[in-house]
Order: structure tokens, then C-alpha cells, then sequence
């Protein structure tokens, strides 16, 4: 398990949080199965206190459950519930697309900035910090609409789906199709055109909840 490096005592909590987020969004612990909190803590060189409040927050994202003498298990998803939140966050993301094309241009410049670099990271095949961008730039096109309820419920979704958008990208034809909607998206982006961003940002949930009930 990626977790021997030990850390520094700076942001203890963040780091925690972020190295076990990661551990689940990656699969390194699976849904369905229970963090095993002593391994952790040893290969972070922490005690329990931060591994367990890390916890408490990855529980308040939907990525784990505190179950009673079981500790935190990873939260397992039914196909249904993978589906119905996919499409519920290709509604909120595809009109908040539509609103991204009337952003500012320093704006719209830095998403697509962000897609060259994620384009990159898919040519040098780091997956990890290719998703990490690639949810920079979901986010970035929520906030370019402006509209703070949106960001919020988006926010929510965002993290509790975060293992469910890692594992669409799973295989390697599924991951070219998924960077294929994005150049789709840009492209529609650059040209500030609301009707066809709205229809890739559709079509690329679509495809998402293919990618994801058959990896």
C-alpha cells in the first residue's frame, strides 16, 4: 500500500485526510472493505487520533461509513445509485457550462490551460494527477457560473462520487474516451458556445455512467 512515507507534523490533519482519500478514491482500499487504521497509522508514522478525525471527515463526504465495533468502511455504491448521482451531477454541470461561456476570457483561459496540462498528464500516463486536474476543472466550470447554491450542492456530490469518476477511467480505452469528451468540451468552451457545451458536458456523463457500471 502507498502510504510508507511518513509526514511532517505541518497540516497533519489535511495530510491525513488527503492521503487516505486517496487510498479509497484509488482503490487501494476497496468499497465494501474496512480501513485498516493500525497499517495506516504505522506507514504514517501518526497515532490514531488524526487517522480517526480524518475519518470523521471522509465520512461527512460519503466516502466511508462508522459502523459500531466495525471501525470505517469504505462506502460501496449499487449500479442504481452510481447512475442516479452521475446523472444528477451531469445536470447541475451541464448548466453550469452553459453559464461558464459567458465568463470572463482570463476565465475560460484557465480552464483551458488546465486541459493542456491534463492532456499532458494523459500523454505521460499519471493517472492520479491527471483525475486530480481533471476534477480542478469540473470545479472550475461549477464556479464559473457564479451561482454559490450550485457550488455548494455540487461540492457535496463532487466528493462523495470522487472513487465512483476515478474508477471510470479504469481501463485504457475508457480513459481516452473520457479525455475525448473533454477535448470536446474545450473546444466548445473556447468558442463560448452555451448549446454545444451543454451537449458535451451531457454526453460526457453519459459516457461516464457506461465507464462505470461496465469498467
Amino acid at each position: 500500500m502507498p502510504t510508507k512515507d511518513p509526514i511532517a507534523r505541518t497540516s497533519l490533519h489535511l495530510e491525513v485526510t488527503s492521503r487516505l482519500r486517496s487510498l479509497i478514491v484509488e482503490s487501494h482500499i476497496k468499497p465494501g472493505e474496512r480501513v485498516p487504521e493500525l497499517e495506516i497509522s504505522r506507514d504514517l508514522g501518526v497515532s490514531r487520533t488524526p487517522i480517526r478525525e480524518a475519518l470523521k471527515v471522509l465520512a461527512s463526504e460519503g466516502l466511508v461509513e462508522l459502523l459500531p465495533l466495525r471501525g470505517a468502511v469504505v462506502k460501496s455504491f449499487s449500479p442504481k445509485d452510481a447512475a442516479d448521482m452521475l446523472e444528477v451531477m451531469g445536470l447541475l454541470e451541464s448548466y453550469a457550462a452553459q453559464k461558464a461561456c459567458k465568463a470572463a476570457q482570463s476565465r475560460i483561459d484557465h480552464v483551458l490551460t488546465m486541459h493542456n496540462k491534463m492532456k499532458t498528464l494523459f500523454s505521460q500516463r499519471k493517472r492520479p494527477a491527471y483525475f486530480d486536474l481533471n476534477q480542478k476543472i469540473h470545479d472550475a466550470l461549477v464556479d464559473m457560473a457564479d451561482n454559490e447554491s450550485l457550488s455548494m450542492v455540487h461540492s457535496t456530490m463532487s466528493k462523495r462520487m470522487r472513487s465512483l469518476r476515478y474508477s471510470g477511467n479504469s481501463t485504457p480505452e475508457n480513459w481516452r474516451a473520457a479525455l475525448e469528451d473533454h477535448e470536446r468540451i474545450a473546444h466548445a468552451l473556447k468558442k463560448r458556445d452555451a448549446q454545444e457545451m451543454k451537449q458535451a458536458v451531457q454526453s460526457h456523463f453519459e459516457n461516464t455512467i457506461k465507464r462505470v457500471l461496465n469498467p
